[in-house]
This record gives C-alpha cells, structure tokens and sequence, in this order.
C-alpha cells in the first residue's frame, strides 16, 4: 500500500513512542510493499535532545529520527494486516556518516528510509537525514521487530 500525508495525532497511533521520545512530526509519503517511507521532524527547543548551548541538536541524533522512520513504516504494514504496533530494537548502526554536525532549532529535517534486505527476521534498511535539501547524515541501520522485550533480556 502507498499513501501519506500522516500527521502527529495519527502517528501516535503507529509508534509506542510518547512524550518527548516521540520524534516525527509527519509522514510524508511511504510504500509498504516497496518497504520505503519519507517523514520529517520539526527541530524545536522542546526536542528531547535539544542542547541550548548549540542552539540546536547534535546529528549523531538523526539515527533515532531513522529507526522511529523505520517503526513508522513498521506501523503502517502492521495496520495494514490488522495487528497493533510492535515494539522495535536497534540491534546495530553501521556506516554513519555525518555531513552536518548540528540540526539547528527552527528547521526541519527529512528522514528517507529503504529496506535493502530481510535476514531470519532482521531488517537492514539504509536510512538518509536531509537537512535544507541536502544531505545531514546517512547510515544502515539493523532493526528487529520485538513481541516480547523478555526475548532481549533471555540469559542475560
């Protein structure tokens, strides 16, 4: 299915995010057979990982505006078979490239991300944070979706 245009109140009800964790401001267009979405975040001081003395936040961040892209899509194809959102773990980041250290408050970000394989229920996707048009970071990130959270803990 394809589709966008989400907004916020919509959104809550894709990701177990809340509060000051939540970090996406809208969808804007996603592909849940293409396993793609587009979405963007609004920098604001009241950004969980706002730093007043930058005056913006740090882009090591974009990573969480990637995996919650990630869940965003992750929602949609769980609505689309009828079940509720499931939990997600970041299992790793590879690759991160920052272009632009700093994500000033007042603009706002653009997060693509592509699933670019599946692996015994692993799934790698390669994600872009656009800042102004051009590129802020990059990375593959390796998710999993999460049932149960006792799985993490087992043996531990």
């Amino acid at each position: 299915m394809t589709g966008g245009n989400i907004e916020r109140d919509e959104l809550l009800t894709l990701l177990p995010h809340k509060g000051k964790m939540f970090l996406l401001s809208r969808i804007l267009a996603y592909d849940t057979s293409e396993r793609t979405l587009s979405a963007e975040y609004d920098i604001t001081r009241d950004c969980l990982f706002y730093d007043p003395e930058l005056g913006g936040v740090p882009a090591w961040v974009s990573f969480e505006f990637m995996a919650q892209s990630i869940g965003g899509l992750s929602g949609l194809s769980s609505r689309e078979r009828g079940e509720p959102p499931k939990m997600g773990c970041i299992l790793s980041i590879s690759n991160m490239e920052i272009q632009k250290p700093l994500l000033k408050a007042g603009t706002t970000v653009r997060i693509s991300v592509k699933q670019d394989c599946m692996v015994e229920g692993l799934f790698i996707f390669d994600c872009t944070v656009f800042l102004e048009g051009t590129e802020a970071a990059a990375a593959k990130l390796t998710v999993m979706d999460v049932n149960d959270l006792s799985v993490l803990t087992k043996g531990a």
